[in-house]
């Protein structure tokens, strides 16, 4: 199974960008999105952003997760 995160670009040079994953940021590799923009919401698997999504699915996502996150902290 493959799992993607929501992140956000910061900032972009070339082909990197900085992400911020809620708080904790990475360089990550856009090859794969066209015309990518600072502040774009997207899909990141293994260093890559694979998709842009809008801002409406990722806050969603991000939602889902922490929920998860807490279900899993209460057990």
């Amino acid at each position: 199974m493959c799992l993607a995160v929501v992140a956000q670009l910061k900032e972009i040079k070339e082909n990197v960008a900085v992400a911020d994953f809620g708080g904790l940021t990475q360089e990550i590799r856009l090859d794969l999105i066209e015309e990518p923009k600072v502040d774009d919401w997207v899909l990141v698997h293994t260093g890559f952003a694979i998709q842009r999504i809008d801002e409406k699915e990722a806050l969603e996502m991000i939602k889902i997760m922490n929920e998860i996150a807490e279900i899993n902290e209460a057990a």
